[in-house]
């Protein structure tokens, strides 16, 4: 069964990951309608139909940023009311099971494996010479998710959409129980718009007729475009109460996520559980309460839902949402990892202010000795140059940049596969970081005559002649500021991080020093602070690599 589980994996990768189905959208999003029929193909083909999806009872969430938290925060309150639960989200961080959760837990490979190859052998069996025989990565998981909850006999399946949401495939779904809508932002511009009100747009092709929906504080205009697109689909659109509401009169909400910016997702969450549990007719609801909404939410286009007393039910399960990669805290020893899979402006500006506060609430070392890392890395059509000039008032000592491949070789880990991304493509892309860090570093340096002048860090990718693997040669030293190292790895990165000191990772080996001057004396004093904190963010992926390594229990 282990070698059929591995075989699973390495088909379900040849049918392209996220880069190749972005490129897809973007080839067919001219007819949307033509995509969902596709999308609907494919779902009969697996020998289901677009109304048995109607049984699964589902919440659909779509939003630019946070949308995995509401759904995690709506599936543990749902949970602890004893409901069995089914849970589709993407990316995965570790392990592709992640995607498809029963009760919060990964399904296990067994699950994975037979359910993997039942829906994989009906399409092979239906194929047709006129159309694509398999559906591509995304859509395949999906009609997976859909077979297995309905099969495994779920209560409720929350399921957050891919991208978008009126092209994305999740949106075959019919007459979910109640849709909600996170924050909105900029991201993945080439598909859905390069302004928030085109974002918008997409986002609000989930609302149902009928089925109400639930937004968080959005700024005017897109919140206007959702106000549109609710009526023109007739559907009930609400605006979450803030967090604040529901704490009127009692202590303050423990999340089980941290940042301030989590408040919001776990009020959507709140809302989309309550309005489950009322339409599917379940008791201890939490009564309605008269509360006074905040003011900046009153006078606006959409109506404000009412805050209501909170259940037992709704306190726990806020409490104990768990949410891999994002504002996750790892202890090892001197060594504190904080893992963020924020990529969007909005979403890096959340997570600077959840490190800097987190960063400051530990312990000060007595001597002061404390290193501040950045590991970053960003994928897709980002503006790199922006995310990274809000991370340059952490004041990191060293900034590292490395592709989201866990080893050179990825041959062995099948589950971190990435095959529209080279090893060399990614490597560039690191020196473009890496140039524009130094370039941010040195703007700053002519704002504030304080500061001394960084190292001007170019570099090129040249043969190592011993390995004939890709190294970065630098120019010669200059002072510098916070120098910017390139490794061509996440694991040779975290290793010349931690320098022997996590013990979950080995020590860098001599023969793999990097040629960069810096990364000597660095080294140096990594293994001599008396505290080394990490901000590993940019992107999902970079953060699912490192946990792989920081937490090996997670790929068991």
């Amino acid at each position: 069964m282990k070698g059929m589980y591995k075989d699973a994996i390495r088909m379900l990768n040849t049918l392209q990951t996220n880069a190749s189905y972005l490129e897809q959208v973007k080839r067919e999003r001219g007819d949307p309608q033509a995509q969902l029929e596709a999308m609907q193909g494919f779902l009969e083909r697996s020998g289901l139909k677009v109304e048995d999806l109607d049984r699964l009872n589902i919440i659909h969430v779509t939003g630019t940023k946070g949308k995995g938290s509401a759904c995690a925060f709506t599936e543990c309150i749902l949970r602890n009311y004893g409901l069995k639960t089914g849970f589709y989200s993407s990316p995965h961080l570790v392990q592709v099971r992640e995607r498809i959760r029963i009760n919060g837990q990964p399904i296990s490979k067994d699950l994975f494996n037979k359910y993997f190859w039942l829906v994989y052998n009906r399409l092979e069996e239906t194929k047709d010479p006129a159309h694509a025989s398999m559906p591509a990565y995304f859509r395949f998981l999906t009609i997976m998710a859909f077979h297995v909850f309905l099969q495994e006999k779920v209560d409720l399946a929350v399921v957050e959409v891919g991208i978008g949401g009126t092209y994305d495939c999740t949106n075959i779904i019919r007459t979910p129980v109640v849709c909600g809508v996170s924050s909105l932002g900029i991201d993945h511009t080439s598909i859905l718009g390069d302004t928030m009100e085109k974002i918008a747009w997409q986002k609000g092709g989930i609302f149902k007729p009928g089925v109400p929906a639930f937004t968080v504080a959005q700024p005017e205009r897109p919140l206007e475009v959702l106000r549109e697109r609710a009526q023109e689909r007739k559907c009930p659109l609400y605006l979450c109460p803030e967090l604040d509401d529901f704490e009127e009169g009692c202590q303050e909400l423990e999340l089980g996520l941290a940042g301030a910016h989590q408040r919001s997702n776990a009020a959507l969450a709140l809302q989309l559980a309550r309005t489950w549990l009322q339409r599917r007719g379940c008791q201890g609801l939490g009564e309605l309460k008269e509360v006074q909404p905040s003011t900046e939410l009153l006078g606006g286009p959409v109506p404000l839902a009412p805050a209501f007393r909170l259940t037992d039910a709704m306190i726990q399960g806020l409490r104990d949402t768990e949410w891999l990669g994002r504002t996750q805290v790892l202890s090892h020893g001197p060594v504190t990892w904080y893992l963020d899979g924020a990529h969007t402006t909005s979403s890096i500006q959340a997570c600077v202010r959840w490190f800097r506060q987190a960063a400051l609430s530990q312990d000060k070392p007595h001597d002061g000795s404390e290193v501040r890392v950045l590991l970053f890395n960003a994928t897709g059509d980002r503006d790199t140059a922006a995310l990274l000039k809000l991370l340059v008032p952490c004041h990191f000592d060293y900034a590292v940049f490395c592709p989201n491949f866990t080893e050179v070789s990825v041959a062995n880990n099948a589950d971190q596969q990435n095959f529209n991304m080279t090893l060399e493509n990614a490597l560039t892309r690191c020196l473009e970081n890496q140039r524009t860090w130094t370039r941010l570093l040195e703007e700053k340096v002519g704002q504030d005559p304080w500061l001394p002048s960084p190292l001007r860090v170019g570099g090129l990718l040249q043969p190592a002649p011993a390995r004939g693997s890709l190294l970065l040669v630098p120019p010669a030293p200059r002072p510098l500021n916070s120098p910017a190292l390139v490794f061509p790895c996440l694991a040779q990165a975290l290793r010349w991080v931690a320098q022997g000191r996590d013990p979950q990772l080995a020590a860098p080996t001599a023969s793999r020093a990097h040629p960069h001057p810096a990364a000597s004396s660095g080294a140096v004093l990594l293994r001599e602070a008396a505290a080394v904190r990490v901000l590993v963010t940019g992107s999902l992926h970079l953060v699912g690599g490192a946990l792989r390594l920081l937490e090996p229990a997670l790929s068991q």
